[in-house]
């Protein structure tokens, strides 16, 4: 076996770099997340040469900058830029306070894959979807490389999980269940299958594809439903006597639990769930549903009868081979905190409230 790293493998090490702040080389650039980028990296990268902002269509609309590459902008960084204007234009928190960023220049002609696979690379690693982006002929040693294609082909293909453990774990609403845990081979979260009494694998199971929620499902928070959809589910599959729940590490619709906690407060100043996603720069739902129908298909299951009131959730089951023969409906009660976000659900993502 090979000791050197797999595709996959470089993908995740470019991810985690990212993470900490380390710039990567992609496709002839050197790309670093204006996130993690401290100041002092920023002047050793911009002593390199001239600098460029990628940013996503959904951030650059809300600049108002210009477009010419579909689902991105490359944003000429000014001489007299500093850490702060990156962190500015990336960052929607001060918009409201200081809404005129520009002039903003937007690069147009030449090739944006190298700008598309740093973006894609960022939002894996659940920063801020903004890179930093300077051309480089010879990088430094030691830094991660990837060619742009093969990097944006990695990310799109749907990874392998591995059932690494499972042990029987008695709930206060379902006493026979075991709890199994999935690890994928692209290096990203582990995922979790609480499986409830013992489904036949040749008859739909009843099952529920659950996105973590540590808001509302660890600290009971009243500004969504996830909580007490959670605790709806089980205790309906302790009451079937089976089913298996998926809990899946894809906290605030793929974004991850710090920008999520960005939105929530794009949504004190007055935007909905949506409108607070593409300020930030992200698409409505950034979540990977494949992640589930693997894990089911992993455990043996064809065919479930889902619990959602999600019918992008039914569509993608049915269409990476899990049959979906009925939805169950899972309402919970509003409050006067969640009126507006389950309004939302309904009217933008579709939901059936």
């Amino acid at each position: 076996m090979s000791l050197i790293p797999t595709l996959a493998e470089t993908v995740s090490r470019a991810r985690s770099d990212l993470r900490m702040g380390l710039p990567i080389v992609v496709g002839g650039y050197l790309a670093a997340a204006v996130e993690t980028l401290s100041p002092e990296r920023l002047a050793s990268l911009r002593a390199l040469g001239p600098a460029t902002l990628a940013i996503t269509d959904w951030r650059a609309a809300t600049l108002k900058a210009r477009v010419y590459d579909r689902d991105l902008a490359r944003i000429r960084v000014p001489e007299s830029a500093d850490h702060a204007w990156l962190r500015a234009v990336a960052d929607p928190a001060g918009d409201l306070m200081t809404p005129m960023k520009g002039p903003l220049q937007s690069e147009r002609g030449g090739d944006a894959a190298p700008h598309r696979a740093a973006i894609a690379l960022v939002k894996s690693a659940q920063l801020l979807p903004a890179a930093l982006m300077i051309p480089i002929s010879d990088p430094p040693p030691g830094l991660t490389a990837l060619a742009p294609d093969a990097a944006l082909a990695q990310l799109a293909t749907e990874a392998t999980m591995a059932d690494v453990a499972a042990a029987r774990l008695p709930l206060s609403r379902a006493e026979n269940s075991k709890l199994h845990i999935f690890r994928p081979d692209d290096g990203a979260a582990e995922h979790y299958a609480v499986e409830i009494g013992d489904p036949p694998r040749d008859q739909p199971v009843l099952a529920r594809l659950h996105s973590a929620c540590y808001t509302g499902d660890v600290l009971g928070s009243l500004k969504c439903d996830c909580g007490p959809q959670l605790h709806a589910a089980l205790e309906a599959m302790g009451q079937n006597g089976s089913g298996v729940l998926l809990y899946l590490n894809q906290e605030g619709r793929g974004i991850g639990l710090a920008n999520k906690m960005r939105a929530y407060s794009l949504q004190n100043q007055g935007f909905d769930t949506v409108e607070a996603n593409h300020r930030l720069g992200f698409e409505d739902d950034e979540r990977d549903f494949r992640i589930g129908a693997g894990i089911l298909r992993k455990m043996g299951f064809g065919a479930v009868r889902l619990m959602t009131n999600n019918p992008r959730k039914v569509a993608m089951l049915e269409g990476h081979g899990i049959q979906v023969p009925e939805r169950v409906p899972l309402i919970t009660p509003t409050n006067r905190f969640n009126e507006g976000y389950l309004a939302v659900k309904a009217e933008k993502s579709g939901h059936l409230l």
